[in-house]
């Protein structure tokens, strides 16, 4: 059968832009499928906009610590909607980037919503038209939820409209304790908003290591973040003076209240029953380690998959796939060891093991952990610490985790995390010169173990 592709993709975020790119330069024919813009959440409505905003959050911190080494400033300004422009601006850049790189590469762009009809088949909603293809991937991401059995929270919005408020809320109230709720909570603080974070949990950022988000909670408390766990909204009532989020134990006012208590799987309304797609509990799409699910033709990659949720895995799927269709070189993904960063205020920076993992799958276990104030606010006066903690084998004597909290931890963790995926020692940490004077130090001058864990052998 003769098709009108050799690779159709439905959804331009980054996964699909670096499959559509690679297999196109491979020599297929690609067409890719967009309703919206070309960049997906990451470069339209999340991780590059988020962080144009978290730069502008911190100004303060600078300001602030002026002073101590000599610099005498005027009352600083700030404008939210110059902010928002020029973020707007930038991503509107960064749109056309991604466009021309796919027409460079031979990519058929269409912009219009795409759903499956079959295992080849796709229909183009805007144009009124089908396109077969010899394979199908689909990239469509994820999408915000707003929990629905809460009374009034269509009064409530999400990360994608907080990009675009109209003006600077003087209070918010944000729902959630994981990546987004903590950032936009530490975003909206630095930029001098009344924040109050309200979260189910004992402590923010389930899933991380527990010394970790003890020091992420305490510094974000400490710099005015009222965070309140162990509670939910059961209600959201709109008044004159503004919203009221209620709570078994408060009524909190507020000019904003933002949902970050989840994403699902972008899934609804692609066709996927129709082709014979299996999707799992959360509406994700079931596919195998080459990105393949249930019908042949058809892979996923990114969050529609609900694997491991971040913009560079997606991309890494992404090109994983057309290695395998059009390379001839079947490439599995490898999903361990990912790095990543939270960019709270302090900011986080973690790969691999946290302790609690490791001490339910190791033998014997070794931490390595220091607390400290960074040098540049010895002079500044601000009291906030920086946490260096390693993660040891202590069978193997291999670091199988790092965790930081403090000044460009993200910048950090990137590196650690090749020396972890490498399965890099302990003693290989000791055997590098240290770089002095800077924080990363620590990383290779802790020598002496803070905990050792031995399991029972009973366990």
């Amino acid at each position: 059968m003769a098709y009108d592709y050799d690779l159709f993709v439905i959804g331009g975020g980054s996964g699909g832009v670096r499959a559509a790119r690679m297999a196109a330069t491979y020599g297929a024919r690609v067409g890719l499928a967009e309703e919206d813009r070309v960049g997906g959440t990451c470069v339209i409505r999340g991780c590059v906009p988020k962080k144009l905003l978290v730069y502008a959050s911190r100004f303060p911190d600078e300001f602030a610590d002026a002073p101590g080494f000599g610099w005498t400033l005027p009352d600083a300004a700030f404008d939210w909607r110059t902010l928002i422009a020029n973020k707007d601006q930038e991503i509107a850049r960064l749109e056309g980037i991604y466009r021309t790189n796919l027409a460079k590469a031979g990519v058929e762009v269409i912009d219009s919503r795409a759903e499956l009809r079959g295992p080849h088949s796709v229909h183009l909603v805007a144009e009124g038209r089908e396109v077969t293809a010899r394979h199908i991937l689909v990239a469509t991401g994820g999408w915000p939820h707003l929990p629905a059995e809460i009374p009034g929270v269509d009064h409530a919005i999400t990360s994608n409209e907080a990009f675009h408020l109209d003006a600077l809320p003087r209070r918010i109230l944000i729902a959630g304790g994981g990546y987004i709720a903590c950032e936009f909570a530490s975003i909206f603080n630095g930029l001098g908003v009344e924040t109050t974070l309200v979260y189910r949990g004992m402590k923010i950022l389930r899933g991380f290591d527990d010394d970790v988000r003890d020091a992420v909670q305490h510094e974000m408390s400490h710099r005015g973040v009222n965070v309140i766990c162990e509670e939910i909204f059961t209600r959201i009532e709109k008044t004159e003076a503004g919203l009221v989020g209620h709570t078994s134990a408060h009524a909190l006012s507020a000019d904003v209240i933002m949902f970050a208590t989840g994403r699902r799987p972008n899934t609804a309304g692609l066709g996927l029953d129709a082709a014979g797609v299996k999707t799992g509990p959360s509406c994700e799409i079931v596919v195998d380690e080459y990105s393949r699910t249930s019908v042949p033709s058809i892979y996923a990659i990114g969050d529609v998959t609900d694997r491991v949720n971040l913009t560079p895995v997606a991309i890494r799927e992404g090109a994983a796939v057309a290695e395998t269709l059009f390379n001839g070189t079947p490439t599995a993904v490898d999903h361990g060891d990912v790095p990543t960063a939270v960019f709270t205020t302090p900011e986080m920076g973690t790969v691999g093991l946290s302790e609690e993992e490791a001490r339910a799958r190791l033998n014997v276990v070794e931490i390595y952990s220091a607390a400290f104030r960074p040098m540049k606010l010895t002079l500044s006066g601000r009291q906030e610490r920086m946490l260096m903690k390693l993660v040891v084998d202590g069978e193997s004597g291999r670091v199988v985790g790092c965790h930081l909290v403090g000044p460009d931890s993200g910048e950090l963790i990137q590196v650690v995390g090749i020396a972890v995926k490498m399965g890099a020692t302990k003693a290989d940490f000791d055997a590098t010169m240290a770089v002095h004077p800077t924080a990363a130090e620590e990383l290779v001058t802790m020598r002496t173990p803070t905990a050792r864990y031995v399991r029972d052998a009973a366990e």
